[in-house]
C-alpha cells in the first residue's frame, strides 16, 4: 500500500479513479484530480507547500514533485505526463504537457500548453516556455514548434495509455 501521510495536519486528497502504487509516496497538501496515478517510488511531497493536480496526470516511475517552502507551489493541469525519475520543483504546468524523463524543471519555471521538454532537459529557474513547443538540451532551449500529430500522438497517448496501465493494477 502506498506511504500517504498528512503533514501538519493536512491530508492528501484524491479524486476518482485514481492509482498509487504500493511504494509510491504522496504526503501533505497535495490534491489530485480524477484518473491520476503515481507509479512506483515516486515521491509527491506536499509537505512545505501545496501540490495541485488536474486530471489524467500521472507521475511515472521514480519521478520527484516537491515545492520550496513559503515560496513556490506546484500546479499541474490536465493531461500532464511526468516521465521517469523526472523532478519537478516548485512550478507551474499547463494543460497536456510531457515532461521527459529525467528532466528537471525547476522553480518559478511556467511550462505552456501542448508541450513537451524532452528527456533529460534542464529548464532554468524562472523559465517561461511558451506553448507548443519542445524544450531540449542542458539548459533547456526551443528545439522547434510542436504539430498537432505530437500533441495526439505522444502526450494525448501518453497520458491515456497510464490511465490503461494502472487499470492492470486495480482489483
Amino acid at each position: 500500500m502506498a506511504l500517504i501521510k498528512p503533514v501538519k495536519g493536512v491530508s492528501p486528497q484524491f479524486g476518482k479513479d485514481c492509482f498509487l502504487a504500493d511504494n509510491a509516496t504522496v504526503v501533505g497538501d497535495v490534491v489530485m484530480g480524477d484518473q491520476c496515478s503515481v507509479w512506483f517510488n515516486a515521491v509527491v511531497r506536499g509537505d512545505v507547500n501545496s501540490i495541485r493536480m488536474g486530471n489524467k496526470v500521472n507521475i511515472q516511475d521514480g519521478a520527484v514533485i516537491h515545492c520550496t517552502y513559503e515560496k513556490t507551489k506546484v500546479v499541474l493541469g490536465n493531461n500532464v505526463s511526468i516521465g521517469h525519475n523526472a523532478l519537478v520543483h516548485g512550478c507551474t504546468v499547463h494543460d497536456n504537457v510531457l515532461i521527459g524523463m529525467g528532466a528537471i524543471v525547476m522553480d518559478n519555471c511556467e511550462i505552456g500548453s501542448n508541450t513537451i521538454i524532452a528527456a533529460g532537459a534542464v529548464v532554468l529557474e524562472g523559465t517561461k516556455v511558451e506553448s507548443g513547443v519542445i524544450y531540449a538540451g542542458v539548459p533547456a532551449k526551443k528545439v522547434k514548434d510542436i504539430n498537432q500529430e505530437l500533441i495526439h500522438g505522444e502526450i494525448d497517448r501518453i497520458a491515456n495509455n497510464y490511465v490503461m496501465y494502472s487499470s492492470w493494477f486495480k482489483d
